[in-house]
């Protein structure tokens, strides 16, 4: 992921960029709904916000022209949504590629579209789902957390492949997806362990808040 800058066509600048602003945009409105409603969730806005953009910053090296890296966007999806997470992730991810140079400008769109958007919106059904089954909600972020990693670096494949469909798209996106799997798997096991232990101890601080935001289970609430 963190696709870095100037190694993507601009078509494909283009295009992820305008899918994103329309999620993020989304998202802008679904903050100031949350915060209307609830407004001492900002803090825990913030604490997920803080929770991406440390984990997200711990790179490896991987694919030429990305890397390796949890993403902690499990987390703030559970909390409030994935739009909300993408804006979440916009903001990490211009920080970064500004002040780390982990990531880039005109990549920026892209790496919102996976880091921001698919990933999130994985973690968030599966933690829905999961919910619904009448798992509790430690298990059910664990699963979030670890493939709205997992999924977030599919993502990434498919937007590597598409722009560089070399000797075909098929054999391209194998090609990223087996290279990312050897230190993405391991990576999102660890990053669902540590939002577990995050998770427990907002169980126990702030049970009334997660209960608001309807982010536990219905035996939990």
């Amino acid at each position: 992921m963190h696709i870095m800058e100037g190694y993507l066509p601009m078509m494909w600048c283009t295009i992820w960029y305008v899918i994103s602003f329309i999620v993020v945009a989304y998202g802008i409105y679904q903050i100031n709904k949350i915060v209307g409603e609830t407004p001492e969730s900002k803090a825990l806005l913030a604490v997920s916000g803080a929770f991406m953009f440390v984990l997200s910053s711990l790179k490896l090296p991987s694919v030429t022209g990305s890397c390796s890296h949890p993403c902690g966007n499990g987390l703030g999806a559970a909390l409030f949504g994935p739009a909300v997470t993408a804006v979440l992730a916009t903001i990490v991810l211009l920080f970064q590629a500004i002040l780390l140079a982990h990531g880039g400008l005109t990549t920026l769109g892209a790496n919102i579209f996976s880091m921001g958007i698919v990933g999130p919106l994985v973690a968030w059904l599966i933690y829905k789902l999961l919910l619904k089954a009448n798992v509790s909600s430690t298990i059910a972020i664990f699963f979030a957390a670890f493939l709205g990693d997992l999924l977030t670096y599919v993502a990434t494949s498919f937007q590597l492949a598409l722009a560089f469909p070399s000797p075909s798209f098929g054999s391209a996106l194998t090609k990223f997806l087996v290279i990312f799997a050897v230190t993405q798997v391991p990576l999102a096991v660890g990053e669902g362990i540590l939002t577990v232990i995050i998770w427990d101890r907002l169980k126990v601080y702030k049970p009334k808040l997660l209960a608001k935001l309807d982010a536990l289970a219905p035996n939990e609430a």
